[in-house]
């Protein structure tokens, strides 16, 4: 059970002091975060899974067979992908990064605004829609300059597929391995904007737990009944005023 989930002003305090007594912290994202900013979720209600069926649209075996199937969703999930921006949420953990309590962010998001926001250690464990690449030949491609077309394809003739990791792949090992060390020795673990329910990446949370990590949550409904401590607010609301608090901390 918390130790806190009341929103309240004696709740940041505790919280603040405890990133800047203990540092060491290891932030976990998912789309929670970034809907703040305009993004679809997946896996909410009202989220593009009630609208496409993830095993025919996100699925790498349908990908080889109609890669256009995947184009269409990523053409809904985000249109206009330069005209997304990084949100105070994405703002405060950078923030946090640089006043060196944060030590890196481990995301599931793909749509990179934790990178647009500065944050410089971040992990992005289910790839990037920033990077596309040809599947014949390997050229890579930066959006927003990629071909036009459903599906797009390489001037080579080969598909173009984004960097992302599709139903029925595997994670990128070095990404995987990077965030499981770093959950595994953290001394807090920040879980933001996620249901912590999407393998293997909910397992850090749990990694993190089992080695003495402290963890605080903050989302709109509690999803880790083993919280330390709970904010239930948005994040684009939360952590700026916990930066405050850490602010009023006095340097010794």
């Amino acid at each position: 059970m918390a130790k806190r989930n009341v929103d309240s002003e004696v709740l940041y305090t505790e919280v603040a002091k405890l990133l800047t007594d203990l540092k060491q912290c290891v932030v976990l994202t998912g789309a929670g975060i970034s809907a703040e900013s305009g993004i679809p979720t997946f896996r909410s209600l009202g989220g593009l899974w009630e609208k496409y069926d993830p095993a025919v649209y996100a699925s790498i075996e349908v990908f080889r067979k109609d890669p256009s199937k995947y184009w269409i969703l990523r053409g809904d999930f985000i249109r206009n992908y330069d005209s997304y921006q990084p949100n105070n949420a994405h703002l405060a953990l950078a923030g946090l990064e640089q006043m060196g309590i944060v030590r890196c962010v481990i995301t599931q998001n793909i749509d990179g605004l934790h990178k647009k926001a500065d944050s410089k250690h971040v992990i992005e464990v289910h790839g990037s829609l920033r990077e596309i690449y040809c599947l014949a030949c390997g050229k890579e491609y930066r959006v927003p300059h990629i071909p036009g077309g459903t599906p797009p394809y390489c001037s080579c003739g080969g598909v173009l597929k984004p960097n992302t990791v599709l139903f029925g792949e595997q994670l990128p090992r070095d990404a995987l391995t990077k965030a499981q060390e770093e959950s595994a020795w953290c001394k807090i673990m920040l879980l933001v904007g996620t249901s912590a329910v999407v393998q293997p990446a909910a397992s850090l949370l749990f990694l993190a737990k089992q080695n003495g990590a402290q963890i605080i949550e903050i989302n709109i409904e509690k999803v880790f009944p083993d919280a330390d401590y709970f904010i239930m607010k948005k994040a684009g609301i939360a952590l700026p005023m916990i930066v405050e608090e850490i602010k009023k901390i006095p340097i010794l």
